[in-house]
């Protein structure tokens, strides 16, 4: 074989690889589900989410969240600590996801809870007691409402509260920025509107401290 012949043979090989190595790459991205892409803010929070920490918080945590989501109990405590960690620089926005069956007569429960002032104990308490309502495809919901009760909720009340127009139109609201943020599972983290470039507790500390680290050295 030539010279040329080598060349051209060699050259006719790369551009096959890099056809095939195109196709599959291609392929392969098609039928991964798409990460949620930087958020504009007008999206992430809104005036009616919950907020823990400082409202003027230069470092601002979104959990799109699911009470009945077994991830979100298990990040919940590394939230906690981070929360913990920088009192004046870091807030978090819950948004409610209710991807799970049940999970938005839940949210009406914490809703209801918070038109009473009794937000945080009663989430605590329905994280707490999780696996005990939270049983996927058949929740018991009644449990729900009186691990709410015990944290301090007046249920009575609760009841009506939990089925006013305001929470349909907070429920209403967040799943269409599940949407527009492009969503799929819980929980979904942005911080300062830059999604997670990986899933875990790790990951969620390393953006939340770099974000720390950049408002404090004012670039």
């Amino acid at each position: 074989m030539t010279r040329r012949s080598i060349v051209i043979t060699t050259v006719l090989i790369a551009v096959v690889v890099f056809v095939v190595f195109t196709f599959l790459y291609e392929r392969n991205s098609a039928n991964r589900t798409p990460a949620p892409a930087q958020a504009s803010g007008n999206t992430l929070v809104r005036p009616h989410s919950p907020i823990f920490g400082p409202a003027d918080a230069p470092v601002t945590i979104v959990e799109f969240f699911d009470p009945s989501c077994e991830a979100c109990r298990e990040l919940h405590p590394a939230v906690k600590r981070l929360l913990a960690a920088f009192p004046k620089e870091v807030r978090l926005v819950l948004r409610y996801t209710p991807f799970h069956k049940g999970s938005d007569e839940a949210v009406r429960i914490l809703e209801a809870a918070r038109l009473q002032g009794k937000f945080e104990p009663v989430l605590e308490a329905l994280l707490e007691k999780q696996p005990v309502w939270a049983s996927h495809g058949a929740p018991d919901l009644s449990k729900a409402w009186e691990f709410a009760r015990a944290a301090g909720l007046d249920v009575d009340r609760a009841r009506g509260e939990a089925l006013s127009p305001n929470i349909d139109l907070v429920l209403k609201q967040d799943m269409a920025d599940v949407n527009a943020n492009n969503v799929r599972q819980t929980p979904t983290f942005f911080v300062n509107g830059k999604p997670l470039p990986s899933f875990g507790p790790q990951q969620l500390g390393d953006l939340v401290r770099s974000e720390v680290r950049r408002v404090r050295d004012g670039s």
